[in-house]
């Protein structure tokens, strides 16, 4: 029996997932619930699936072995509580929420359930971050610095401070997560924000435009990510750099670039697409119970979530904040 899978959400990212589901083999887009019936059937007709515009509806009418969860930050929460109720297995796009406390609630009640959960950091699953792993075990890490620039999305949600939480909350998340994948847990962020462009060119933004975060690892490796949103559609940068003790590590998406004394070795790597591979881990614990291909889980998110709501926090108040405390209720 092939499983069989529900969609919440109708954007882009629920397409990108429902058009990897409908070619895997044993796998079956069963139903897609949209903030509207309309939306769900315009979707659904493309992967033979029911179409629902309620979740309970969707939950009570469909007999679903896991769920996909592809909505905005800021509708995070009950859709969540709904599937744990149910003990339904769930993969949740980042991030987790606009704040830490909807998050936190349901951390707690995935944990009493040992729920199988999945969180769409997929360049944790790409070979470039795999490569850049295995080399920085070599290696004795000083700073990183990393980045995402580029430009404001268009949709109306992701300029509003309480509908995605920020651009560090609802991109640079990527690069907080890497910073923590490979280079360990955070102890404490200091930030600052600003607005500086797109409050004049477009109503109602309240999200800060730029902003620069320091954090301090548990490790004693002190990291710098920065970010903007002012940049014009097209020209973007997303990177990290690790300056350790035997040179330079640079990683873009798709490629690590090692710079030593004695030799500049450059790979690129462009292998099969993570969010594939993200997938397939997730759905191979959905069939098996088998979990240890799952690199990040609603657990493991919750930790970047932390952080990257704590920067804004510091940014707010102008004062460092310690994380080490709250990462104590995980």
């Amino acid at each position: 029996m092939p499983l069989k899978v529900g969609v919440i959400g109708t954007g882009w990212f629920s397409k990108k997932h429902a058009d990897m589901l409908s070619k895997m083999d044993g796998v079956q887009v069963q139903a897609i619930c949209g903030s509207s019936v309309e939306k769900a059937e315009l979707m659904a007709k493309d992967y033979g699936a029911k179409s629902y515009g309620q979740l309970t509806e969707m939950l009570d009418k469909e007999k679903l072995d896991a769920v996909y969860i592809c909505v905005p930050p800021f509708a995070h929460g009950e859709i969540e509580q709904q599937l744990i109720e149910r003990g339904i297995p769930f993969m949740v796009e980042k991030p987790l929420g606009v704040d830490v406390q909807t998050p936190k609630s349901i951390v707690d009640e995935v944990k009493k359930k040992s729920l199988i959960t999945s969180v769409g950091y997929h360049f944790r699953y790409s070979q470039s971050v795999q490569r850049l792993k295995e080399e920085m075990e070599n290696h004795t890490i000083g700073l990183v610095s990393g980045s995402w620039m580029g430009s404001m999305p268009q949709v109306p949600w992701w300029r509003k401070q309480e509908g995605s939480g920020g651009q560090f909350i609802e991109q640079t998340t990527h690069i907080v997560d890497l910073v923590r994948y490979i280079a360990g847990e955070v102890e404490e962020v200091y930030a600052a924000f600003g607005n500086r462009v797109m409050k004049e060119k477009f109503d109602q933004v309240t999200v800060h435009d730029i902003g620069s975060v320091t954090m301090k690892l548990e490790s004693g490796v002190v990291a710098q990510l920065s970010n903007t949103c002012i940049l014009p559609e097209g020209v973007s940068q997303v990177n990290m750099n690790y300056f350790t003790d035997q040179g330079m590590v640079t990683w873009q998406p798709g490629q690590v670039t090692i710079s030593e004394p004695t030799s500049k070795v450059e790979k690129v790597f462009r292998s099969e697409n993570p969010y594939l591979i993200e997938n397939e881990a997730f759905l191979h614990a959905v069939r098996t119970g088998d979990t240890s291909r799952i690199l990040s889980n609603y657990q493991d998110a919750y930790r970047t979530q932390i952080v990257t709501v704590s920067a804004l926090e510091s940014a707010q108040s102008g004062l460092p904040i310690k994380i080490r405390g709250i990462e104590g209720q995980v």
